[in-house]
């Protein structure tokens, strides 16, 4: 059997056909920068990056070389004694955060992170509640899911953590009617990801430092996709200077070639560590062979100023993605984000999906928002050139005229 016929009887028939449907049902041989090769030889230009993972694009040479290094010489950690590169990562770590954010627990994913930060949360306040919104995407754990309300996913996982409030994504009114007494603490992203690439109105972000600072509640920032870069800020919480209690990194943190999440508090917070410093831990979280890529992705991150490149790049895209707009209104709604986080919203998920399709058949790879089937999320490396986003911008526009075409007499 191929491997694709294998992933489909033994890991996800239902993911297989929806491959099959977009014209990706090939298996992936190779990748280099910008791009990646199926085993047929087809080149595809990867606009999606592992959903904001790959920001330095596939195997950089700093992160490879890194990672060969500690392979080397120690690829995990025995435990009971220090381990140098995940020292000095939480160190760089703490210099890069946001605020006095100086203490790290490391995971492996984004959802391990968030999990930890709601752990610490209801440690530090001895509250049960928390306060997320809608269209919020954190992770599919138990705790995660909690806190992430899309019903399709949540039901049948129930019961989930109880006292949790969902309120709608930049509605300030809301957020402060919904934080009280028994609100450890309100997570948010500070641009929705899996929503369908929403920016808030200016000035959310402060309004909810308030909130929860008034309230005695805490304020978690998920920025397992917005952070480092992304949005053309190291932190996507840059843009309006504020200052979370616990932060949530994954994604772009491993450089693309190791799988490591980092939830940064502030040392208060993570006093438990004090007393009970086996009260939450992880066997891999943290180790050697992630902590050395994450320590090469910073600095090749902080060295080439990949958030400065994200701001311009992003601009660009985003003029080409706006006159695609003006010339297919009856398929775009509407073209949003920040940096290089960008979505174009489908007047039809339908619609959307044949165009996902129309991009796969001419080398480009996109995905729609899990909890928004509508928004097709361009999420390329930050390390793009003009001359790839001309590429795309080509293929873009091809495959809206194809779309276009299917949908004559309906639209």
């Amino acid at each position: 059997m191929s491997p694709f016929e294998l992933f489909e009887r033994h890991i996800n028939p239902g993911l297989a056909g929806l491959l099959r449907f977009t014209g990706l049902d090939r298996v992936e041989s190779h990748a280099e920068g910008v791009y990646v090769w199926d085993t047929e030889g087809k080149r595809y230009l990867d606009f999606l990056g592992l959903y904001g993972t790959l920001s330095l694009g596939h195997r950089h040479p700093r992160v490879v070389e890194a990672v060969r290094r500690q392979l080397e010489r120690m690829p995990m950690s025995v435990r009971v004694l220090v381990s140098e590169p995940t020292a000095r990562l939480a160190a760089r770590l703490a210099e890069l955060a946001p605020g006095p954010l100086s203490m790290v627990y490391f995971g492996n994913s984004g959802a391990e992170g968030v999990e930890a930060a709601l752990k610490f949360a209801r440690f530090y306040t001895g509250r049960p509640g928390f306060v997320t919104t809608q269209g919020g995407y954190h992770g599919k754990t138990l705790g995660a899911l909690s806190v992430t309300p899309r019903e399709n996913y949540q039901a049948p996982a129930r019961p989930l953590l109880p006292g949790v409030t969902v309120v709608p994504f930049g509605d300030t009114e809301a957020l402060e009617a919904a934080v009280g007494p028994e609100t450890a603490a309100v997570i948010i992203e500070p641009i929705q990801g899996e929503g369908g690439i929403r920016v808030p109105p200016e000035g959310y972000l402060r309004e909810a430092r308030r909130i929860t600072q008034e309230r005695g509640a805490l304020l978690i920032a998920d920025e397992v996709q917005t952070g480092l870069g992304r949005t053309g800020r190291l932190w996507a919480v840059n843009w309006e200077a504020v200052e979370p209690d616990i932060l949530v990194s994954a994604k772009a943190l491993g450089g693309g070639v190791m799988p490591i999440s980092a939830t940064l508090a502030r040392p208060e917070i993570l006093a438990i560590y004090k007393t009970e410093p086996l009260v939450h831990s992880s066997t891999f979280g943290g180790n050697p062979l992630a902590a050395a890529a994450a320590l090469a992705a910073l600095e090749v991150i902080v060295d080439e100023d990949l958030p400065g490149r994200a701001l311009e790049m992003g601009a660009y895209l985003m003029r080409g993605l706006q006159e695609l707009q003006r010339a297919f209104p009856e398929l775009i709604a509407e073209v949003r984000g920040r940096g290089l986080m960008l979505g174009l919203e489908f007047t039809d998920a339908d619609i959307g999906a044949v165009a996902v399709a129309e991009l796969a058949a001419r080398g480009v790879i996109t995905a729609f928002g899990l909890n928004n089937p509508k928004v097709v999320r361009l999420e390329p490396p930050l390390i793009v050139e003009k001359a790839h986003l001309e590429e795309a911008l080509e293929a873009l526009q091809g495959a809206l005229e194809a779309t276009r075409e299917a949908f004559e007499g309906v639209l």
